[in-house]
This record gives structure tokens, C-alpha cells and sequence, in this order.
């Protein structure tokens, strides 16, 4: 009897040390994450960009940011319900505020079209790991007489992007004539009323407006959300760099150890087909209205592992995170469907 009670004596000294030298339980990150007990998830998201996050008039979200948005929610615990949606305008992604109808709120996750950047990390940031990648790519209308092939193609022509997006600066440096508007819906209404001649931003963003009201799967159908809407042409500028989509988790590590672990899950378990499903219903139908540019990859990111045990006394767990802003190590396919390789840097839109 003494020893049993001896064992116990030790065994609840050893587990203060266990959990101090290893690594946090998933139940520990979502403490450390200031989840447990929470009712309701903010998620900041675009509402203007058809097939990635658009708020539609009865008030519901529906895109491939959404889709993702509702698998991390789900990983953390929280049922559809529990997820509130607000938009967010590309200026205010860095410090996580969006406005409501009282004012701005700091919302818990960014997944707005949100490309990692070390400048953006410098700016606030806190990026998870990659759940998209694209390119950027140049929409015109598609009366437009001349071919696009390069920005360098655009030289002396009115040009729409983000203004927060760096597309403004390589417009410039391409002899463009760029314009800066705060929501690329804002950039399609002005070539429609032939104010500028292009757009640019990431493929994948550009790619909804290209397709417009075509029928989709299970015959969904954006809705027009412009005025004097014309047919488009989406041009491939070639060695564009990858886009590399992340959540902005903010600060708390755990946090963002969390949106990993919620993206790992997604890539590595061959039963969950979350991703495929958010990328098939939102993005791939729309590849044939967008030829010859691709839309996005057309597989998940590789996901970043994240040191995490099951049970108090584990010691060992998956490796820990890589820094969020160091480059993802080339994957098996490299060379995917439709993809070119990447050397210059990226427009961060």
C-alpha cells in the first residue's frame, strides 16, 4: 500500500514537470487561446469577391474563404451558429478590424484573400500557415483589341488593383498608370464604366467576376453585384509569383498553433475532403470560363506541423512550427497541374 501510495506522490510531482518541458495538449492551446467558454467566433472576411467570400442579399456568406473559415471554426469547437461574420476592407486586414454597425471590432481570424508577406508580418500579422495558392493575373474587357501577356504590355494604360496591394508598385514600374481603390468590386465597376482599361489582382479573386452568372455547380450563380456588366477576358501573365493565402491569427500563438493544426488535419486525413469540397463547389468549376489562366492550385497547400501531444504525459508530438513567414519547402507535386514555377516576388494582394 505505501508503495502504491508512493508511486502516486511521484507521479503527480512528475506531471507539473512533463507539462512544463513539453508540449501543450489541444485542450491547453484552446485555454491559452482564450476559446474555452466562448460563444461566438469573429471571423473578418471579404464580401465583394464572388467564389472566394460574398455576402448575399439574404444576409448569408458563400465562397471558398467562407468554406475554409467554417472548417478552422469547426476545428475550434464552434458549430455554424456560433461563427459571425464581418467584412473587411483590405487596409485593415494587418490590425484585424472590421466594421460592424456599432463601429470597428477587432474580430479573432482574418481569411480574407489574405497573401503572406514578410511586409504585412512587419505591419502586424500573424500569419498560419498557406490554405491557398494562386498567381496574379490581369482581367480587361473582352472588346479589349490588344493581347496581355506581360504588365509590361499595360505600359501607358489606366490600371485598377488593391491599394494596399504591392500590384501598384510593379504596375508602376511596367509603365502602367495605376489606380488604387480599396474593394476590387470598386476596380470592376470603373472598367465597366470605362474609367480604367484593367484589372489586376490574384487570379483566384478575379476569377468569379470572369465567370459572372454562369451556372455552377449544383447550378449556383453569383449574383450581379455591378452595374453595366460586360463580358471579361482573364489574361496569363506568366511568371507572376505564387500567391500564398493565410489566416491573420494575430498574436496568440496558440491561436495560430490551432489554425494549423485545423489545416494539418484538413490535408493529412484522407476521410476529411473539406478542402477538396470548399475548392471544387467555389473554384475549379470556374476554370473553364477562365482559360487559359489558371484559377488556383488545385491541391491544399502542405500544411505546417505543429508540436501537440494528446495526453499529459507525452513527451514526444509532431515537430514545432516553422515561422510563419519562412517559405514552404517544395512539395511532392511541384510540378502541379497548370502551375509554373516561382522566382519573382509577390504582388501580395
Amino acid at each position: 500500500m505505501g508503495l502504491i501510495v508512493a508511486l502516486a506522490v511521484l507521479a503527480a510531482a512528475l506531471v507539473p514537470i512533463v507539462l512544463a518541458m513539453g508540449p501543450p495538449t489541444r485542450d491547453q492551446l484552446l485555454e491559452d487561446a482564450h476559446l474555452k467558454g466562448k460563444q461566438q467566433l469573429v471571423i473578418g472576411v471579404k464580401d465583394d469577391q464572388p467564389g472566394i467570400s460574398l455576402k448575399l442579399p439574404n444576409n448569408t456568406w458563400k465562397g471558398f474563404d467562407v468554406d475554409i473559415a467554417y472548417m478552422i471554426a469547426g476545428y475550434l469547437g464552434f458549430d455554424h451558429s456560433q461563427v459571425r461574420f464581418l467584412p473587411i476592407e483590405s487596409e485593415d486586414r494587418a490590425r484585424r478590424q472590421a466594421r460592424d454597425n456599432d463601429g470597428f471590432v477587432t474580430v479573432d481570424l482574418v481569411i480574407a484573400s489574405y497573401s503572406i508577406n514578410a511586409k504585412r508580418e512587419e505591419e502586424g500579422a500573424v500569419f498560419s500557415a498557406s490554405y491557398l495558392h494562386t498567381e496574379q493575373s490581369v482581367v480587361t474587357l473582352e472588346s479589349f483589341k490588344d493581347q496581355v501577356s506581360s504588365l509590361e504590355d499595360l505600359a501607358g494604360r489606366t490600371v485598377c488593383s488593391l491599394t494596399t496591394s504591392t500590384s501598384i508598385q510593379r504596375l508602376a514600374e511596367a509603365g502602367a498608370k495605376p489606380v488604387g481603390r480599396n474593394r476590387i468590386s470598386e476596380c470592376f465597376q470603373e472598367m465597366y464604366d470605362g474609367k480604367v482599361e484593367a484589372v489586376t489582382t490574384d487570379a483566384a479573386i478575379l476569377a468569379g467576376f470572369v465567370t459572372g452568372d454562369r451556372a455552377g455547380v449544383d447550378g449556383q450563380r453569383f449574383p450581379v453585384l455591378l452595374k453595366n456588366v460586360k463580358p471579361l477576358k482573364h489574361w496569363d501573365i506568366g511568371s507572376s509569383p505564387r500567391e500564398r493565402w493565410g489566416v491573420n491569427t494575430g498574436p496568440n500563438k496558440a491561436l495560430r498553433d490551432l489554425v494549423d493544426l485545423a489545416l494539418y488535419e484538413s490535408a493529412m486525413d484522407e476521410n476529411n475532403s473539406t478542402w477538396e469540397n470548399a475548392y471544387n463547389a467555389n473554384l475549379r468549376w470556374q476554370q473553364e470560363y477562365n482559360l487559359p489562366q489558371p484559377v488556383a492550385e488545385q491541391q491544399q497547400p502542405d500544411p505546417r506541423k505543429v508540436e501537440v501531444r494528446q495526453w499529459p504525459w507525452e513527451r514526444i508530438a509532431l515537430p514545432p512550427p516553422a515561422h510563419p513567414g519562412s517559405p514552404p519547402a517544395p512539395t511532392g507535386p511541384a510540378a502541379r497541374v497548370g502551375w509554373r514555377g516561382r522566382g519573382r516576388r509577390s504582388s501580395g494582394c
